[in-house]
């Protein structure tokens, strides 16, 4: 398991097709922001480095055929970038912000997206419905919360023998101080992978987490005790 160059990705491995959804995803993604504020990186080039290269940068640690949750999903980010590279992916979305929904399902069906299927859900009350509940092959998120508490949102959502795939930046402290909330949530942290995106757009990380063993029932807290408290 590996990651690839993302500049590398970018010219080599994203097809015609591809290139085509990803132009109209921006497009779309510029059209409604102003109505559902969903990003402040609004300049082509910004887009495609900072959103799109970096959401593509994890596209080969997902197994074939995965089923994939995101937690946060704000504007599709790394989801719906990720579908359109990896359409043998299938995901859930949950986003607790109705506008930001909306968004999503209106890029999902301009896209013709198929198996994305999003969810106006908080993921703390998400991870203890039994129908999502330690049912994800993967569970991704980016820019969403610290690692420690963003590993209580997620490692419920995925089964015994998968994996947690965060997105971060270049600070692998905030991964490393996370170990012991990974380890107290049945999973342990296989590998981080650091990158830089091209011409100086700053420096990211990836952490794996493995799943080892079934979360306990009492995670995630709720009431908002993943961030004022965080394992």
């Amino acid at each position: 398991m590996s990651i690839r160059n993302v500049e590398e990705i970018y010219q080599n491995e994203i097809n015609g097709k591809q290139k085509e959804r990803l132009e109209a995803f921006r497009l779309l993604l510029l059209e409604y922001n102003q109505k559902y504020n969903l990003t402040t990186i609004l300049e082509e080039k910004d887009v495609y480095y900072k959103h799109f290269l970096d959401s593509a940068a994890g596209m080969d640690l997902f197994p074939l055929n995965a089923k994939v949750a995101e937690i946060g999903s704000g504007a599709g980010f790394p989801s719906l970038v990720l579908k359109i590279l990896r359409d043998d992916l299938s995901f859930d979305l949950f986003e607790s912000v109705g506008k930001k929904c909306e968004f999503l399902k209106v890029v999902v069906d301009k896209l013709g997206l198929s198996n994305v299927h999003i969810y106006n859900l908080r993921a703390e009350d998400a991870a203890k419905d039994g129908k999502f509940r330690e049912g994800y092959d993967c569970v991704t998120a980016r820019a969403v919360a610290r690692m420690n508490t963003l590993s209580e949102y997620c490692m419920p959502f995925v089964k015994v023998g998968g994996q947690f795939i965060a997105y971060k930046s270049g600070d692998v402290t905030e991964i490393q101080e996370a170990e012991t909330a990974c380890k107290i949530l049945g999973g342990k942290i296989e590998k981080i992978y650091e990158y830089s995106l091209p011409e100086g757009y700053g420096d990211r990380a990836l952490a794996v987490v493995k799943k080892t063993k079934n979360t306990p029932n009492k995670y995630p807290r709720g009431q908002g005790k993943e961030r004022k408290n965080p394992l």
